[in-house]
């Protein structure tokens, strides 16, 4: 278990690749801290867990910074020092796709609340940490976006412009901490089967070279692999987790 005695903090880890993620560090050795707006999920995961590993949790709402600054004080309060961070928790505008194509039509209000989520959430973490990560010469994994790189039919310019702005913050945070010996990167997916999904996504797969929608565990096996002893030598580096979706 090659994250023996190693803590990671998955942000939206109650469900989706976040839980595939916290399931898969667990069974690689590492003690998680799950953080979720939504409680009943929480309860699930972790007593869905119980057997894998040790679990603890927060509720925490990533788009209020006070939450975020008390979570994160409750968690070095438990932990000590945290030696993992994956910044996976994202959100898009709570309208219809369809309102949320254009960057001229958007209520801005619901653009600060992606953004806070998107990209301010994993900043703040990032910072607030830095210090417990360099003790364990950690790693920052953030979660982007396909939809960061190019024009996606249905994920909304508020979603697809904060993971481009997250991409471009984790090269810039790659340089600036690898003087604390933290690396950081980022994994890009493509069509991932999640809560987030909509039914249209479907109308993608014949874009998708190998002809299927991604497992949330196959993103954590890179996300693993990104914060292992493994990837040592590997930081400011964008994986792309999309079955060649990317290509086109």
């Amino acid at each position: 278990m090659s994250l023996h005695g190693k803590t990671a903090l998955v942000t939206g880890g109650a469900r989706g690749i976040g839980f595939a993620t916290v399931q898969r560090l667990l069974r690689e050795g590492a003690r998680c801290v799950i953080w979720d707006r939504d409680q009943a999920a929480i309860d699930e995961a972790t007593a869905n867990l119980a057997d894998v590993g040790e679990v603890t949790s927060d509720t925490v709402e990533l788009a209020k910074p006070e939450s975020v600054e008390a979570a994160a004080g409750q968690a070095l309060g438990r932990h000590g020092q945290i030696d993992i961070l994956v910044n996976n928790a994202g959100m898009s505008p709570k309208t219809s796709y369809k309102e949320r194509l254009g960057c001229l039509n958007g209520d801005l209000e619901a653009w600060r609340e992606v953004f806070e989520t998107n990209f301010y959430a994993p900043l703040r973490l990032s910072r607030g940490f830095a210090s417990a990560l360099h003790k364990g010469k950690g790693a920052i994994v953030n979660i982007t976006s396909i939809a960061g790189h190019m024009i996606h039919p249905f994920a909304g310019s508020a979603y697809s412009i904060s993971k481009s702005a997250l991409s471009a913050l984790t090269r810039e945070l790659a340089n600036e901490m690898a003087a604390l010996d933290v690396r950081v990167n980022a994994v890009a997916p493509g069509e991932i089967e999640t809560d987030m999904v909509q039914p249209e996504y479907e109308a993608l797969i014949p874009r998708i070279p190998l002809n299927r929608m991604g497992a949330p565990g196959d993103v954590a096996g890179t996300v693993y692999y990104l914060c292992s002893d493994d990837s040592a030598y590997v930081t400011g580096t964008e994986v792309w987790i999309t079955g060649g979706q990317h290509l086109f």
